[in-house]
């Protein structure tokens, strides 16, 4: 976290600096940086707390206080331009994605595509640039600017190499599984993949059913191979008649199977979802994380 939260005696017994020494410290070198209260108290935040620390190692090493000071400050301020040159080669991938559509040129968009293939692990990929591209995509089709046949072809070559990367990613020995799908009306697949791709870091194995999957495609699945749990994806509401009939027939698709519902839609149908017994998937990952761990938690697999 980077805002503060521990006073400096507790500061102290955690990171073993007496107080009146980070007081020095701050005074002479500028480090720890807390912030201050309404009532003029420090508060120190867990990045201050690592910083400490680092520099108390680096001490004890040998290194005088204010060198030490020097380098921590210095490696940050290098994190810290690594951290922004990294977001700007992603932006960039995006861009040469976006440029390729603009100009209809599919051997182009699979070059870009193929280019940001090496700015990192599969999942930081879709959450940094497939997704972020697709989004684009989609605006430019919603104010005229591309094509419904750009859209379409940017898409599926899209489509076509997260489905590569999920299947190189997916755990060999997966102690849980899980199935994802489309609403029946929805055609927009990549969040499913993006699912799919963080499941996979998890431990967790993702069978994709793809887009328009109907209640009965889902009962069918669960039938034959037992899911821990069913997450369908939506990106536009339905009317509220064929909303309620989907909720119904996938409320009773799963059965005592756990199921949610993810996707800019999502929340938009909690309470009929809920109602349903159905989840509003998290957009957050370690929230996303916390609630499939209480619906199928992976500590259990291995009693399975």
């Amino acid at each position: 976290m980077s805002t503060g939260r521990y006073r400096i005696q507790s500061v102290a017994e955690m990171t073993g600096v007496s107080a009146a020494t980070l007081r020095a410290w701050e005074r002479r070198y500028g480090l720890p940086a807390p912030r201050r209260s309404s009532s003029a108290y420090r508060l120190y935040s867990d990045r201050d707390v690592e910083r400490i620390r680092r520099v108390r190692e680096l001490c004890e090493a040998g290194m005088a206080p204010s060198e030490a000071a020097r380098s921590v400050l210095a490696t940050d301020d290098e994190s810290a331009v690594a951290a922004r040159v990294e977001a700007d080669n992603d932006e960039l991938a995006v861009q040469r994605i976006l440029e390729a559509v603009d100009h209809f040129d599919p051997d182009r968009i699979e070059a870009a595509v193929k280019s940001s293939l090496f700015l990192g692990p599969a999942v930081t990929l879709f959450e940094r640039v497939f997704s972020p591209a697709l989004v684009q995509l989609g605006e430019r089709w919603a104010q005229g600017t591309v094509s419904v046949a750009q859209e379409h072809l940017a898409a599926e070559i899209l489509g076509n190499t997260m489905r590569f990367l999920l299947r190189l990613v997916q755990p060999e020995r997966a102690r849980r599984q899980v199935v994802l799908a489309c609403f029946a009306d929805e055609e927009h697949t990549g969040p499913l993949y993006g699912v799919g791709l963080r499941l996979a870091t998890w431990g967790v194995k993702s069978i994709v059913l793809g887009a328009r999957t109907p209640p009965e495609a889902v009962r069918h699945m669960i039938d034959e191979l037992r899911p821990d749990i069913v997450g369908l994806s939506a990106t536009v509401v339905p009317p509220p008649e064929r909303l309620h009939a989907l909720l119904d027939g996938y409320a009773a698709a799963c059965g005592s199977t756990p199921w949610m519902v993810g996707g800019i839609a999502a929340e938009a149908m909690r309470e009929p979802l809920t109602a349903r017994g159905g989840h509003v998937a998290p957009t957050a990952k370690d929230r996303l994380h916390e609630l499939i761990q209480r619906l199928c938690p992976l500590d259990a697999a291995a009693a399975d």
